[in-house]
């Protein structure tokens, strides 16, 4: 439908121009128009030497379509054409679709016609870049691979021996300002570029569309010495291109100039018949994707973008922000050798203050063994003297003559319950004071407070009343190092008899209450010792703190230690009713197997 309202244009144009010469709507020449000439500045890049396009016939034929008026040519670099249009010395331009769009943002020139050269494809689609290496470079083959390498363009504001391409690159993450190729510029004309390509000057080369047709065209080059660096087939476009195509050259008119005068010109170039290399005229095309090209690269009329978006600052500042990604990556490099270190370390510390624990508290029990060595001297001695007084008697029998066999069996079975008895002592003190790993299991903590409270009772003389008051549902068991908590209840249990010494035997008593709190059990040992200040209960769980003589001032250390090696903690409070401390430990509750009904008892 497009393309056919274009024909439709073109070819009623002539009619329109013919009826409106005819009439009053256009202002008749002026008297001194052959001394005051029509200027057109044109962009010196292109010439006939690569495109077969000579302007040169353009001011006749315009001549002969608007009498009355004298067009001039005028040829000049991109510099000289801004500055020509910026004093108003000119009034049309001939330029690349990129200068356009940079001259119509400043200036306010307006398009009035588009260039149409045989290979266009359409307004909008008619000139691209393409980036071009040797055949033989097997490893250039996509715009990444181009990282680092030469390239050799014409320079950095030709449109498609520049900018078109230098889009492509930048959404394949290569930057061609930023230093990430050695860019090669060469100079006009394009061929340049092909031959720095050719003499190893440059590993790619950067070149507008259909450049290396025209040139093979004419015998210059042999196509097959080349190859494309991504390839971009578009559909009916007889050239290779590496990028999407725009727009080609506009013809403009400059700000102020006659707008009657502009329509003219317009009008001729629209009903021109093409030229011997086949260019024709066409309505203006839309250079919005040469505008949006300008976007992407913040150049142009989109320079601030440099300094207002993040994108921008990432560009203008990159090699500041390379340095300081550098020493960030190098920075938590660092930190995360430190952490692993320091991890490294910390685990020794660990592994090794484990190791001084198990030998604090082995010390630890080796002292309750040495203050109770009189106790196991008395329990060792009755068995060893029961078993004596039996073994004499059985001699002494043997010898007065004929020994009745029912007596010697039940003295035989008193030795042997006897030896048991200091067997069991001597099991208890062992395994109470050997060393070893911890071991943790399931088991039902009232066992083993019972069994704590039955070992302090063979340990230690004049044991005041222990009363245990077991208020968990049946079977409650907890996940544990049994035999750490049994040492953590004997040194409460000593602790309290040792602050009960000084008081009658009918005074002391030391209760223990096993209760399920909300998520933990609680074991509380209370005794009726003398009351104890607020500066001291603060500081009796301090290593080497102690209230006692002989004491050594780590046995509620450990006793902590423990209980938080085992999730929990320990606390000690005042009594209530006073005197004496309430020594309260809470550990997690563990559904190991099934419950236990509650009992309350009391034991000797």
């Amino acid at each position: 439908m497009r393309s056919c309202f274009f024909r439709y244009i073109r070819a009623v144009l002539p009619f329109l121009f013919a009826v409106l010469t005819s009439t009053d709507l256009i202002a008749a020449p002026l008297d001194n128009s052959s001394n005051m000439p029509i200027r057109i500045g044109v962009l010196a890049y292109r010439g006939p030497d690569e495109t077969g396009t000579s302007w040169s016939e353009l001011p006749a034929r315009l001549a002969k379509a608007i009498p009355g008026y004298r067009f001039e040519m005028r040829e000049m670099s991109g510099t000289e054409l801004s500055d020509a249009v910026e004093q108003s010395d000119l009034e049309f331009v001939l330029t690349n679709s990129s200068q356009y769009v940079l001259l119509a943002a400043a200036f306010g020139i307006k398009r009035i016609a588009t260039v149409m050269l045989p290979e266009t494809l359409s307004q909008e689609q008619a000139i691209g870049s393409t980036v071009l290496t040797l055949a033989d470079r097997h490893d250039l083959n996509q715009f990444a691979d181009l990282r680092g390498k030469r390239i050799a363009s014409v320079a950095n504001d030709a449109f498609g021996g520049y900018l078109a391409a230098a889009r492509e690159f930048l959404g394949a993450g290569i930057d061609l300002e930023a230093g990430d190729v050695e860019m090669v510029y060469v100079g006009f004309p394009m061929r340049n570029a092909i031959n720095a390509l050719r003499t190893g000057t440059a590993d790619a080369a950067i070149v507008r569309t259909c450049l290396l047709e025209q040139l093979a065209a004419k015998g210059v080059l042999q196509p097959a010495e080349f190859k494309l660096v991504s390839p971009r087939p578009i559909s009916g476009f007889r050239c290779a291109s590496s990028t999407p195509l725009y727009p080609d050259w506009p013809m403009a008119a400059a700000r102020g100039v006659d707008q009657h005068l502009a329509k003219q010109v317009a009008m001729a170039l629209l009903s021109m018949p093409a030229s011997p290399g086949g260019l024709t005229w066409d309505i203006p095309a839309d250079y919005q994707s040469v505008s949006a090209l300008y976007r992407d690269l913040m150049i142009g009329p989109y320079v601030d973008l440099r300094t207002t978006t993040f994108r921008g600052l990432l560009k203008a500042y990159r090699p500041h922000v390379l340095i300081s990604l550098f020493l960030l990556v190098a920075t938590v490099i660092y930190m995360i050798w430190l952490i692993r270190r320091h991890t490294t370390e910390l685990r020794a510390a660990r592994a090794q203050t484990r190791e001084l624990q198990k030998e604090a508290e082995h010390m630890a029990r080796l002292s309750i063994l040495g203050e109770m060595a009189g106790t196991l001297a008395h329990e060792l001695n009755q068995p060893l003297t029961t078993i004596a007084t039996f073994a004499q008697g059985l001699e002494r029998r043997c010898a007065a003559g004929p020994v009745d066999p029912a007596m010697v069996a039940e003295a035989n079975r008193e030795i042997v319950a006897q030896t048991e008895r200091a067997a069991n002592v001597i099991r208890r003190v062992r395994a109470f004071t050997r060393k070893r790993m911890a071991v943790r299991e399931c088991k039902p903590i009232v066992n083993t407070v019972e069994e704590s409270i039955d070992l302090f009772s063979n340990l230690l003389p004049d044991l005041p009343e222990i009363t245990l008051d077991n208020r968990l549902p049946m079977g409650a068991e907890i996940e544990a190092d049994h035999l750490q908590l049994q040492e953590l209840l004997l040194n409460l249990m000593k602790n309290a008899a040792d602050a009960m010494r000084e008081l009658p035997a009918t005074d002391r008593e030391i209760s223990i209450v096993l209760a399920q709190e909300e998520g933990s059990i609680s074991i509380a040992v209370a005794d009726h010792g003398p009351a104890v200040s607020a500066e001291t209960i603060a500081h009796l769980f301090e290593p080497f703190f102690t209230t006692k003589p002989d004491g050594m001032g780590l046995g509620l250390s450990i006793c902590r230690s423990i209980a938080e090696a085992h999730g929990g903690r320990l606390d000690v409070a005042p009594r209530s009713p006073p005197p004496g401390l309430v020594f309260r430990i809470n550990l997690p509750a563990d559904s190991c197997h099934g419950k236990r009904p509650a009992s309350s008892h009391s034991r000797r």
